[in-house]
């Protein structure tokens, strides 16, 4: 009996350890039509989600500058082209509510490092219009996925060989999308999916973790 105790105890041990030491990587865009809103309820509402798993966040923008909007700041721990992918475990895409002309205009250093990330197989996360990243990086094709709208592909041909699923969250295999971000909710009174899509992330990270051990 002690040495089944013994046993238990070690592996919860060992399993609390593995926890600690894994790692989210929670990528922030420049600009926002309500910074105060995104930042308290998408942004801080993820890392605090995660970190309760015992998972570790480390925040990254493009230009790893302190976001501040009245007494709230928030710096970045570093610089996307810093991030070196195989250090994290899952990745997570705010929406961050940019202006609609991101759609037609995404950051091709975010796409590239999407594009990256995808290589490496990890679980990844995008929420509304970050959703239009891993359209553009590729991951949607013939995988079913969330968004704000159901994209016209003669208008939006990145989302071209995806098969839209609605605005609410969806899972396929180790890609998660949100098409409600706490703006939306704001605005249109739509569920917000912020808090389902990180704990399914969490939950990815974990099986994904399990199959490689």
């Amino acid at each position: 009996m002690k040495q089944i105790i013994f046993v238990f105890l070690l592996t919860g041990i060992l399993s609390s350890c593995l926890q600690e030491n894994q790692k989210v990587l929670l990528f922030i865009t420049d600009g926002s039509r309500d910074l105060k809103l995104m930042l308290t309820k998408e942004v801080m509402l993820m890392k605090e989600v995660i970190e309760e798993t015992g998972f570790q966040v480390v925040i990254a923008s493009l230009s790893g500058e302190t976001i501040a909007v009245d007494s709230l700041r928030l710096k970045p721990d570093l610089k996307l082209e810093a991030v070196n992918i195989d250090d994290y475990d899952g990745f997570i895409f705010p929406c961050m509510a940019p202006q609609w002309e991101k759609i037609y205009l995404p950051n091709d250093e975010v796409v590239g490092f999407i594009e990256r990330v995808v290589e490496f197989d990890r679980p990844m996360a995008a929420q509304t219009l970050s959703v239009a990243d891993f359209a553009k990086a590729g991951v949607l094709v013939g995988r079913e996925y969330a968004f704000t709208i159901d994209p016209d592909t003669s208008e939006y041909p990145e989302f071209k060989g995806g098969l839209y699923r609605g605005e609410e969250v969806v899972q396929d295999g180790m890609i998660i999308t949100s098409g409600t971000c706490p703006w939306k909710t704001r605005e249109y009174g739509k569920p917000d999916g912020t808090r389902e899509m990180t704990e399914l992330l969490i939950a990815a990270i974990r099986k994904s973790t399990q199959k490689s051990s």
